[in-house]
């Protein structure tokens, strides 16, 4: 197996089983309360900004500069921006879906949006990594290892109000997998841009950053504050950050 394959095959395998374990570990919860959902969304904020803070950035300062790693930064923060402008705010109702009451629905656009979203974002994870094994086989396994890590609580996210509105758990699984399928592909692309030169590795690195910060301070931060209010998003975050750390330092 040629080692472009092996990457895109490791991003594949990444994003797919951490949003699916994610989704499995919903399917055999009861139902998770508000308390649950903030404490995962907390800790999947702090997981992210480890990630940039501790592995993406520094690799991309030394493999570039700054102001080179600020423009990759910039350009990952700004084709958020425009994604989220032009993500749809409702979505159609099926014929089925209008058989649902109306919370039911709600719980249903929420899961399917917030999926989109992780589909989006797993894009420049993937890149990440690839871009990591272009850089050392070591920054992309613990890469790979943190972000795989990261999509799990991502896939409990977007799978508990898929179930809340009445989704079947077979549909809830498929989905879950279905969302973490762009990161073999920006795998493969960071792969094969980050042979060319070290420059385009730092960019693809900051890119991803950019990206990661938008999401994360921008949806997931916000997200487990206004779920429930109290301390425990806050300590989820910590207990990401912490957890980050742990995992950046083993790698």
């Amino acid at each position: 197996m040629s080692r472009l394959m092996a990457v895109t095959l490791i991003g594949f395998l990444c994003g797919m089983i951490g949003t699916g374990i994610g989704g499995f570990i919903t399917i055999l919860l009861k139902n998770p309360t508000r308390r649950f959902m903030a404490v995962l969304l907390g800790f999947t904020s702090g997981i992210m900004l480890s990630v940039v803070s501790f592995d993406l950035l520094p690799e991309a300062f030394k493999l570039g500069n700054v102001w080179l790693s600020f423009v990759g930064m910039s350009i990952g923060v700004g084709l958020m921006i425009l994604i989220d402008e032009f993500m749809p705010s409702e979505l159609s109702l099926t014929k089925n879906a209008r058989n649902k009451s109306t919370a039911d629905y709600g719980f249903i656009k929420s899961g399917i949006l917030l999926g989109i979203g992780i589909a989006i974002h797993n894009f420049p994870e993937g890149l990440a990594v690839g871009s990591g094994f272009a850089a050392n086989n070591t920054l992309g396994v613990g890469l790979a290892i943190v972000i795989a890590l990261h999509d799990l609580p991502e896939g409990v996210a977007m799978a508990a109000p898929l179930k809340m509105g009445g989704i079947s758990r077979l549909k809830i699984l498929l989905y879950t997998i279905l969302a973490g399928i762009p990161m073999g592909i920006g795998a493969f692309l960071g792969e094969v841009i980050g042979a060319i030169s070290p420059i385009f590795i730092s960019l693809c690195l900051s890119f991803a950053a950019g990206s990661m910060l938008f999401i994360t301070c921008g949806e997931l931060i916000p997200k487990s504050q206004t779920v429930y209010k109290g301390r425990i998003s806050t300590i989820g975050m910590l207990l990401g950050i912490m957890s980050g750390i742990l995992i950046s330092s083993a790698f």
